[in-house]
């Protein structure tokens, strides 16, 4: 899609408008798409992959998505929920190639639960939960997303949102009582 430069958008443009001028190839809607979100996203990837590096590059690829797939995007939901969809896919990517890499290289000793500080026994208890608790503990409890946000995001009910977080917190404070101990 070629880019244009600025036309007539408002200072403070409406999502919807926001998408409309995007799928237009409007430059500067792209830039307040990325000002809007970036950092959020950033620290979101982030804390999903454990790299200031992969998080930038993910982000880095889910804007690029975003911009080849925008005339596609219906609004049947909101660009925000669609545009963190696409970057949570791209840290879903990132983690499988990590996997991929990890898989032939020699295994690392980790020191005892108990031994670690508790910001490192955070980080490993966050590890153990499946993807779908870590994600929704990251996105309530760390980026502050509503229930509604994150159920649209992941394309669940909302329900299930709230569920996956309560086995997230009841699963962290197992593990971390365990490595207390």
């Amino acid at each position: 899609m070629p880019l244009r430069f600025p036309g007539a958008l408002p200072e403070h443009p409406t999502e919807a408008q926001l998408a409309d001028e995007c799928r237009r190839g409007n430059l500067r809607a792209f830039e307040m798409l990325y000002q809007q979100h970036a950092s959020r996203m950033k620290s979101l990837a982030f804390r999903m992959l454990g790299s200031r590096a992969d998080a930038e590059d993910a982000v880095q690829e889910a804007f690029l998505k975003v911009h080849k797939a925008v005339r596609g995007f219906e609004g049947q939901s909101s660009l925000a929920t669609w545009v963190y969809r696409i970057l949570l896919n791209c840290c879903y990517d990132a983690l499988r190639r990590r996997e991929r890499l990890a898989e032939t290289a020699p295994a690392r000793d980790f020191p005892a639960p108990g031994k670690l500080p508790l910001k490192l026994a955070l980080e490993r208890a966050l590890a153990m939960l499946n993807d779908r608790q870590r994600i929704v503990f990251l996105m309530f409890e760390v980026e502050g997303l509503k229930h509604s946000e994150i159920a649209a995001i992941l394309e669940v009910p909302e329900g299930t949102c709230r569920s996956w977080l309560f086995e997230a917190k009841s699963q962290l404070k197992r593990i971390l009582t365990e490595t207390a101990r």
